[in-house]
């Protein structure tokens, strides 16, 4: 038994945490666009970490179900209605076989994710159900969804219905400071362009997308056209030959010619990931320490977050 999608709307993927360890043979990670969303999903319906969920892009999304469980969207305040009545986002929601559930278009952010109790029971490939629709690999088929695609899940009669409070759910804007970890490359930037790209505020271009987010603003000048390609981690901040940045994103490829700047902070890129075209994006330097700091502090408050409970 399964949920069935009626209509998947702009892009709708199926994640879990990422595919890792698996660079050597090309493939890239995947995995939710915004962690903290993703996360917050899983442990408000009480699911084991990285269970498997729906990330759906801006919305406009429409499901049934076939099999009694529990369900929960977090992330872009996307309009929530089951059967036709409008419910919280942030919420666990016990759903009846036979149930709608309808997602509006994002109103703040674009990225929400849909899980269901115990996650979707999807076949992993090369260790993760991860989609990533560039490679073909995971998901079903490793595609988006489409419309009359099921999703299996197993029939969960009790779950606690927790809700995260107002104050404690992120709040999405249309513009984000990106905390930069310089790299290696930096020093084939002079201090002039370096200034340049830590003072100015860039535009998020219509060309962005899972692998990166290209930005539009003043051009970035770096004294070497290109090098070898070397691997790219996570939040890689590339400059090509016209000056723009690209901050590398989930479904980057592995490998990469172009000089970097620096790494965005894995934080800040989920919040990047939140913005749309037209939004602004400003850079700030940050050293290694103060990174590790602010990662384990998130952490730290992730943890001390408070669930609270109402009845169904």
């Amino acid at each position: 038994m399964s949920l069935e999608v009626i209509a998947p709307g702009a892009l709708a993927l199926l994640q879990d945490r990422g595919r890792f360890g698996m660079h050597r043979i090309g493939l890239t990670n995947g995995g939710p666009l915004d962690p903290e969303a993703f996360n917050a999903c899983n442990r408000l319906l009480g699911n084991r970490s990285g269970c498997t969920a729906i990330e759906i892009s801006f919305g406009g999304s429409h499901f049934r179900a076939t099999l009694d469980t529990f369900f929960c969207v977090t992330g872009a305040g996307m309009p929530l209605a089951v059967n036709g009545v409008e419910k919280p986002l942030w919420a666990v929601h016990p759903l009846a076989a036979g149930d709608t559930i309808a997602l509006g278009f994002a109103e703040r952010g674009c990225r929400s994710y849909l899980g269901v109790a115990d996650g979707f029971d999807i076949e992993p490939t090369f260790g993760s159900t991860a989609t990533v629709v560039r490679e073909s690999i995971g998901g079903l088929g490793g595609d988006k969804l489409q419309a009359g695609d099921l999703l299996p899940f197993k029939k969960v009669s009790e779950r606690r219905c927790f809700y995260l409070p107002p104050e404690q759910q992120p709040r999405y804007q249309d513009r984000a400071t990106l905390r930069v970890i310089p790299g290696y490359q930096q020093a084939h930037f002079s201090r002039l362009q370096q200034r340049r790209f830590f003072s100015h505020a860039f535009t998020v271009s219509e060309r962005c997308d899972r692998m990166g987010y290209r930005l539009e603003g003043p051009a970035i000048a770096c004294d070497i056209d290109g090098i070898l390609s070397e691997g790219i981690c996570f939040g890689a901040v590339q400059i090509p030959a016209d000056g723009q940045p690209i901050v590398l994103l989930n479904d980057r490829q592995t490998i990469g010619g172009y000089p970097k700047i620096g790494a965005v902070l894995s934080l800040d890129a989920a919040r990047l990931a939140q913005l749309r075209p037209g939004d602004t994006v400003h850079f700030a330097p940050i050293n290694q320490h103060a990174a590790h700091n602010a990662l384990h502090l998130a952490h730290a408050m992730s943890g001390r977050s408070r669930l609270l409970e109402r009845s169904p």
